[in-house]
């Protein structure tokens, strides 16, 4: 299910893998986050190839037509902050989605999976 928004010319569509892009790359930015963790099929399929692919280890939700939350499911980088981390991802996450979108987002809720050394 798309989010959309409605102006005055008529309403807008975003697709949910777009969203994911999105909140991909933002997580990524942040120091400490060294990887998104597969959580369908289709990532894991993806990953065997090699491929980049940025909507690996986020899932949206959609509420209602223009609110959404995020899920991020990360790999840290050994010795940092995990809450520090956390919190920069989840205000990255928000800032970013909501500001390229226009969406609101309601929760980015992190999930940390793993960590490397």
């Amino acid at each position: 299910m798309a989010a959309e928004m409605s102006t005055t010319l008529g309403k807008i569509s975003i697709a949910d893998d777009l969203i994911a892009s999105i909140a991909g790359y933002a997580a990524v930015e942040n120091v400490g986050i060294v990887g998104m963790n597969a959580k369908t099929a289709g990532d894991s399929f993806v990953e065997l190839f090699g491929r980049d692919n940025m909507r690996r280890g986020v899932k949206v939700t959609v509420v209602s037509p223009d609110v959404i939350d995020v899920d991020l499911f990360v790999t840290l980088e050994y010795g940092v902050s995990l809450p520090a981390v956390a919190h920069n991802a989840k205000s990255n996450v928000k800032y970013r989605v909501e500001e390229m979108t226009g969406i609101t987002v309601r929760n980015v809720n992190v999930h940390v999976e793993n960590i490397r050394v």
